[in-house]
């Protein structure tokens, strides 16, 4: 009976598995210093600014470990920390093109310097909840000025006036819904709200009615100076390809899902759309984890943030929510780039 019960104890010893430390040992940056000084500029873009180094982080026992690198403004107390990038390694090339438009994405004027902090969080690779964080280093960095111009389609129609996008049928109206080529590559995509059934509209190139396209047979093929489109009233996501002369356009409802909205991963928190400033937005509480913005309540329309810079990927990373607490979150689907604001109220 002694043996049974020793072998019965050992047993539940071995079932337990292993045991996450309650203090486990942070990572702590080596390189480089604190306090160091770097003035970006543009032909610099391409170029490795510094390599992020560090110790690797104990939590008890071996597994693999994600690291974050992030930044924060000085004195924010990293409250809404900017993702610099994700590695299992222990250290990160930063590149001075991603450093620099992180710093203009949070507001860091070009030609000013800017005194930011970097630490380096560590987690447990699959495990949420429990993270170690690095003493942050301090930097001070001046960004430089860029301008990003992105090839345009409009998309002048009888709509314009309804949905605040200037004045009906008027391709050159500074306020005109606009599509954008993020790769050059001849496909557009972009987002326009049309606020009454009947609406009709078509595509133009150049803010004239000089190059124009519709669809005769309301097919989804291109014509020049073809037939006007129709649509009732919706929120649309409209992509162009001016290779093959087709185009799609797909009503969307956008949303926050994740489980750190009240929805969880299942369902989206639906946002509301401010047909004057033409951006989504929603107040709500929000826990720590990780979230992301879809639309329709499905995953085939999902944008993330690759870089922690506050633009929008395609299908990109999960947003990871660092503090709980209630947000205002936007979404800005009008400009480009794409991009979005998490405000702690």
């Amino acid at each position: 009976m002694i043996l049974v019960l020793a072998l019965a104890i050992t047993s539940c010893d071995r079932d337990l598995g292993p045991v996450i430390s309650d203090s486990p040992e942070a990572p702590s940056i080596q390189s480089p210093g604190d306090g160091e000084s770097y003035e970006l500029t543009e032909d610099m873009a391409d170029e490795v600014l510094f390599t992020i180094e560090w110790s690797r982080a104990d939590f008890g026992y071996q597994a693999g470990i994600q690291y974050e690198v992030q930044l924060g403004a000085t004195g924010d107390n990293f409250e809404s920390p900017s993702r610099l990038g994700t590695t299992f390694d222990t250290s990160y090339d930063l590149l001075v093109s991603q450093l620099n438009s992180t710093l203009r994405f949070r507001g860091f004027q070009p030609e000013e310097e800017a005194h930011v902090q970097i630490r380096v969080a560590a987690k447990l690779d699959g495990a949420r909840g429990q993270e170690a964080y690095s003493e942050p280093i301090s930097l001070y960095v001046t960004p430089y000025d860029v301008v990003i111009v992105f090839p345009e389609l409009e998309v002048p129609g009888n709509y314009q006036e309804a949905s605040n996008y200037g004045s009906n049928w008027s391709p050159g109206d500074e306020n005109i819904a606009r599509l954008y080529s993020f790769d050059d590559d001849d496909q557009y995509e972009g987002y326009v709200y049309m606020a009454d059934d009947d609406s009709e509209f078509k595509f133009t190139q150049g803010g004239s009615w000089d190059v124009n396209w519709g669809d005769d047979d309301a097919d989804g093929t291109l014509q020049a100076d073809g037939a006007n489109i129709e649509r009732d009233a919706g929120y649309y996501r409209i992509t162009v390809d001016l290779n093959e002369l087709t185009y799609e356009v797909i009503p969307t409802e956008w949303g926050i899902v994740g489980d750190a909205t009240p929805g969880g991963w299942d369902e989206d928190t639906v946002m509301e759309y401010d047909p004057d400033e033409h951006i989504w937005s929603i107040t709500t509480d929000l826990i720590e984890g990780e979230m992301k913005f879809r639309a329709n309540n499905d995953w085939d329309l999902n944008y993330g943030d690759n870089e922690g810079n506050l633009m929008l990927d395609w299908d990109g990373a999960d947003n990871s929510i660092e503090e709980a607490g209630n947000y205002t979150i936007t979404v800005d689907l009008n400009n480009a780039p794409f991009s979005y604001r998490l405000d702690m109220n």
